[in-house]
C-alpha cells in the first residue's frame, strides 16, 4: 500500500461521482477503470458511502480488487438505506457540511467522475479551500467522453475574464485516463 509522507498511512483518494449510473455505458466503465486504478496503486478509496450509481460501481470494484474503502455518509442517507453495506470503514456525520469536512480530512487527493449537483458542490468546495490555502492537495477531474469540456471552458473563461488567477486556474487538472490523471495528482500527494 502507498503510504503518505505526512500522515504515514496509506494513501487515500477522493472520488466524487454521481449517485446514478449516467446515461453512457461509458461512465460506469471509467468508474470501474478509475477502481481498479486505485487498487493498482496500492490507495485507499474515500467517498461519499453510497452503493448506488457510479459511486457504488467505484466503491465495488475497489472492494473486489482487495482494497480499502473508506464512506462518509450523513445520517439521513443512512436512514435512507443509501449506505453501501460492505465497506471497510463507513463514517456516519450529522451533515453535508460535516460530510465534505471528513473527507477533506481523511483525503490526500481529490478526483471528480461526472456527477450532477452534489459532484460539483463537493469538487468546487475542494477547489476552494485549496485556493484559499485550507490544504495543498491536489484536484482534479477525470473527463470522460468530454463531460467536463463545459466546465473547462467555464474555468477558462474565468480566467480570461479576470475573475479567476491562473495559479488558481492551475488547482484543477483533468485527463480522460485516468492512469495519467494518477499521475499528475499523486506527484504531489
Amino acid at each position: 500500500m502507498s503510504r503518505s509522507p505526512e500522515t504515514g498511512r496509506e494513501r487515500r483518494i477522493c472520488v466524487f461521482c454521481g449517485s446514478k449510473p449516467g446515461a453512457r455505458k461509458a461512465y460506469r466503465d471509467a468508474a470501474r477503470r478509475l477502481g481498479e486504478s486505485i487498487v493498482a496503486r496500492g490507495l485507499a478509496l474515500v467517498y461519499g458511502g453510497a452503493d448506488a450509481g457510479l459511486m457504488g460501481v467505484v466503491a465495488d470494484t475497489v472492494l473486489r480488487g482487495g482494497g480499502k474503502v473508506i464512506g462518509v455518509i450523513p445520517g439521513g442517507l443512512w436512514e435512507a438505506d443509501f449506505a453501501h453495506p460492505g465497506l471497510t470503514e463507513l463514517h456516519r456525520v450529522a451533515s453535508i457540511h460535516e460530510r465534505k469536512a471528513r473527507m477533506m480530512e481523511l483525503s490526500d487527493a481529490f478526483l471528480s467522475l461526472p456527477g450532477g449537483y452534489g459532484t460539483l458542490d463537493e469538487l468546487t468546495e475542494a477547489v476552494t479551500w485549496a485556493q484559499l490555502g485550507l490544504h495543498g492537495k491536489p484536484c482534479g477531474l477525470l473527463n470522460v467522453e468530454g463531460f467536463f469540456d463545459p466546465l473547462i471552458a467555464f474555468l477558462d473563461q474565468a480566467v480570461r475574464e479576470g475573475f479567476l488567477r491562473p495559479r488558481h486556474r492551475a488547482l484543477v487538472t483533468h485527463d480522460s485516463d485516468p492512469e495519467r490523471l494518477f499521475d499528475r495528482l499523486l506527484d504531489g500527494a
